[in-house]
């Protein structure tokens, strides 16, 4: 598995990318750069000395980084992409409070080389794209919370 990444690392060991600032930017992000993930944890840099998840029941080491796609599904047709990125940034936010918010998330290109436990990618060939905006998760929060539809047994 390869990690790719040129960009400068700050002296708190971020790497340096730009910055989502809105559901919005994020769509459109999707819509140029084709398929994306998105994966939350302590950024790239960090993770260019793990290169691959650990299934945290077993503890198992799995052949790539868990992510999920940003990429907006056939099924999803014409309806909101502000919607569609809301909801698959929602879906995971949980991550941030459980890890006392010691994770943020990121945006990244990758190949999948198979599948976690939960059914998400793993991803190897890692290329980060951008950072996301914590305000970006504020955001997507609120965008769900307008919807009317009781949502599944997932913790979020």
């Amino acid at each position: 598995m390869t990690y790719t990444t040129d960009r400068p690392v700050t002296p708190e060991g971020e790497t340096e990318l730009p910055t989502v600032r809105s559901l919005r930017e994020l769509g459109d992000l999707v819509e140029r750069q084709g398929p994306l993930y998105v994966r939350w944890s302590r950024g790239p840099a960090r993770d260019l000395d793990a290169t691959r998840s650990v299934d945290e029941l077993t503890g198992i080491p799995m052949p790539g980084l868990s992510a999920n796609p940003l990429q907006v599904e056939s099924w999803w047709g014409d309806r909101s992409l502000r919607l569609w990125v809301a909801r698959r940034l929602y879906d995971y936010c949980h991550l941030r409070r459980d890890r006392d918010g010691d994770i943020r998330p990121w945006t990244l290109r990758g190949r999948e080389v198979g599948r976690g436990p939960d059914n998400e990618p793993l991803v190897c060939d890692i290329e980060p794209v951008s950072w996301i905006d914590l305000a970006v998760i504020e955001e997507a929060e609120d965008e769900v919370a307008r919807q009317r539809r009781p949502w599944g047994p997932m913790r979020r």
